[in-house]
């Protein structure tokens, strides 16, 4: 399940050089079940979720949910602040299945296909399409070290939920309790 075109530093710096809306295209013309979508954030880190055809993708997102005025408008002012991860922190998150292209993304962010980041083999088709469709709808907190969008995304793929971008840790170290978190999903 190796894509092929995953991105080389060559192609990433073709891809800086587009506009965002040229960028998702390319992503949803190239990409196939089970890639890994990353949406790189002008402020260091990035966004995670996994292609599930179509120009749909899986990802942690905002839990539907009844909210107050009040709650609503600082949800958006924090948001300007803080894309997306502003949304994550005031409350319950949720897989969802999302256009790429209607992903909230802050300005400047890049999107693309980055299967090559992380030093593991992918499963099977048919075990993807299992964690995928066994995860999906469900809420689950959002814990920015421990249980994040990352870790989702390679536990579908990989079967292991790991995280690359949080600082001091060892890349491609298995997170063992977010591992078993979103495993109990399949088993329960």
């Amino acid at each position: 399940w190796h894509n092929p075109l995953s991105l080389s530093l060559a192609e990433i710096c073709q891809v800086r050089s587009m506009d965002y809306t040229e960028q998702v295209s390319q992503v949803i013309s190239t990409a196939r079940f089970g890639d890994l979508i990353e949406f790189s954030y002008p402020v260091g880190y990035s966004h995670w979720g996994v292609y599930d055809e179509d120009g749909y993708i899986l990802h942690f997102a905002v839990a539907d949910s009844s909210e107050s005025d009040m709650k609503k408008w600082f949800r958006h002012y924090l948001q300007k602040i803080v894309p997306l991860s502003g949304d994550i922190l005031l409350g319950a998150t949720q897989i969802k299945r999302q256009l790429v292209a209607e992903v909230n993304v802050p300005s400047g962010a890049q999107v693309m296909i980055s299967n090559n980041r992380h030093s593991l083999h992918p499963s099977p088709e048919q075990e993807i399409r299992l964690r995928a469709e066994s995860l999906l709808d469900k809420e689950l907190p959002y814990k920015l070290f421990t249980f994040n969008c990352e870790h989702f995304a390679t536990f579908v793929r990989y079967g292991r939920a790991v995280c690359n971008q949080i600082p001091g840790k060892d890349k491609n170290e298995e997170c063992e309790k977010a591992t078993k978190k979103f495993q109990s999903f399949l088993n329960g």
